[in-house]
């Protein structure tokens, strides 16, 4: 008797290989999908607070976005979202890659919310492809660039643009270490006047301002008020 012939014996083989191939790449899509779309629900979102306006939040973001040397996109929502970055390590897996189509590679999607008249609160969600889940953690924003303490920096070389009224009172610049109970005794000679400059400048505490944040005082309150 004889077996099949050798080209039979080699296009069978051939169909096995492509059989498998396919069924491999179909099988680590699905679980590369079903992992990291639940992991980017729970684990990979970051908040952070700061006491400005959506607007100069954001600038301050995208300066330091571009200190890091990340491109990105202005959303018409005015979120950020940031150009895909190849990751910075080699999967032990070569061909997963080539199979799906797409390197490991990570990017930011950055909101804006404001919680209060002059504070908002920055959330950063990074979004992966191709990354083991037990290095998506390095990945996160605060951990890569440390995006977080840059922006605080920046902060403090950016005071806030002003949004309190032009006429019927002086605008003063928070001193360091210097709250605003001490800005009312400095200003105004009396510092339970603080209450009153917090209202009108939608604060909600004493110590709810930052060094060269400008703060306005009505004229009333002032020592000697000034000229309208």
């Amino acid at each position: 008797m004889y077996g099949p012939s050798k080209s039979t014996r080699k296009w069978i083989f051939t169909a096995i290989v492509c059989a498998l191939m396919a069924f491999a790449g179909c099988y680590l899509r699905y679980q590369h999908q079903t992992e990291h779309a639940a992991f980017n629900e729970t684990a990979l979102g970051e908040e952070h607070v700061v006491n400005f306006a959506p607007a100069d939040a954001r600038q301050l973001t995208e300066a330091a976005l571009r200190g890091d040397g990340l491109l990105f996109e202005v959303q018409p929502d005015n979120s950020i979202v940031t150009f895909w970055r190849n990751a910075d390590f080699q999967s032990p897996k070569e061909f997963i890659p080539l199979i799906i189509n797409v390197p490991p590679r990570y990017r930011y999607e950055i909101s804006f919310v404001q919680t209060a008249p002059k504070q908002t609160k920055i959330i950063v969600n990074v979004h992966t492809q191709n990354i083991p889940d037990k290095q998506l953690a390095d990945y996160k924003a605060s951990n890569r660039f440390e995006l977080f303490k840059e922006i605080d920096e920046l902060a403090l070389k950016s005071p806030p643009s002003p949004t309190t009224p032009a006429t019927g009172g002086v605008n003063f610049t928070v001193l360091p270490n210097e709250d605003l109970k001490a800005l009312a005794q400095r200003v105004t000679g009396n510092a339970d006047n603080w209450q009153v400059i917090a209202k009108d400048n939608g604060l909600k505490s004493d110590s709810d301002v930052k060094p060269f944040e400008n703060v306005w005082v009505r004229n009333s309150l002032l020592k000697q008020p000034a000229a309208q």
